[in-house]
């Protein structure tokens, strides 16, 4: 999750202001829909795919239709830590039922896409927290600095090569149409994290959709987390909004498995879906990023020297007057 689930290795990290993007554990964006403003970092593989159970009932056109669906997405991250590849692909199979019983079965590649994702701002890179050794309370308080989000932004194109039965309004399909996001992640104290998502879909086709994604998600501990999410779309011939939530468990750095429950607020359709999945990385080929502090200032660190020489040599003229 986009942290999600792992936002304790995340809020880690932002305390230690490293400034590559791999984390010591998975960071996975399952089982929420939003993307995180993070890489996976430079030369690493990650694999995010899982089942889910989908119910859909129309109120109106009267019609229902039940099945199965997959998602699998692959994360690369190459060139710089802040930039990754994605591909997203979901793929559904179910049967569908008209108001008169008649059947028949619906499948294909419901969406595939192809995006590039780079972070532009980090609160926290080249940022050193001061540690009061003497007060736990000073060093967990709320700072200003926490309401400043990470910023990524994502470029991408809708493939569709292939007829679609699951597009509404109407036949025409455009084979390569654009997708656009902008992404902001809040990383709090007690391992809490605040996604949003903020994008634009299949530009210039009939399907074009404005939509969002707002996700929190909270750490209990090294190995559960828990997510909160609302997602709302707008289009010319389909608009609605979904609420979900689900729970994550890290069974190792590189493997993580999830479930969730996902339902949306109309009836024209009514969805459901319930799934579950897993996520794994491969960091075979990644090597650590050299962090330089940065370079302090050698004339004020001078000045500074001669201001503490200064004092100390007035001090022992005034001892040296004071003596009889």
């Amino acid at each position: 999750m986009k942290i999600n689930l792992f936002v304790l290795f995340i809020a880690l990290s932002s305390v230690l202001k490293l400034n590559a993007q791999h984390t010591d554990v998975i960071n996975s964006n399952r089982p929420s829909e939003s993307m995180s403003a993070f890489a996976v970092g430079k030369t690493v593989i990650q694999v995010e795919t899982g089942l889910s159970y989908i119910n859909e009932k129309h109120s109106v056109l009267d019609y229902s239709a039940s099945g199965m669906g997959l998602d699998f997405n692959v994360r690369y991250g190459f060139f710089k830590e802040q930039l990754e590849t994605i591909l997203e692909l979901n793929y559904q199979n179910d049967k569908y039922t008209t108001d008169d019983f008649t059947q028949f079965t619906r499948k294909g590649l419901k969406s595939s896409t192809l995006g590039l994702k780079y972070l532009v701002f980090d609160p926290f890179k080249n940022y050193e927290e001061k540690i009061n050794i003497y007060s736990w309370k000073a060093n967990h308080r709320f700072k200003w600095r926490q309401l400043i989000p990470a910023v990524s932004v994502y470029a991408g194109a809708n493939l569709n090569f292939s007829s679609n039965p699951f597009l509404f309004g109407g036949e025409e399909i455009s084979r390569i149409s654009p997708k656009g996001m902008l992404v902001t992640q809040h990383i709090f104290p007690g391992a809490w994290v605040f996604i949003t998502n903020v994008y634009i879909d299949k530009v210039g086709t009939n399907n074009q959709t404005l939509g969002y994604v707002a996700t929190i998600t909270k750490g209990f501990n090294e190995k559960w987390s828990a997510y909160l999410e609302n997602k709302g779309l707008k289009g010319d011939y389909y608009a609605d909004g979904f609420f979900s939530t689900g729970a994550a468990y890290l069974v190792n750095d590189n493997l993580q498995v999830d479930a969730y429950v996902s339902k949306n607020f109309k009836t024209t359709p009514d969805f459901l879906f319930v799934g579950c999945g897993l996520s794994w990385r491969s960091t075979t080929n990644y090597k650590d990023v050299m962090i330089r502090a940065p370079k302090k200032d050698k004339k004020k660190d001078k000045s500074k020297k001669d201001k503490e020489k200064e004092k100390t040599k007035k001090r022992l003229d005034e001892v040296q007057v004071e003596k009889p």
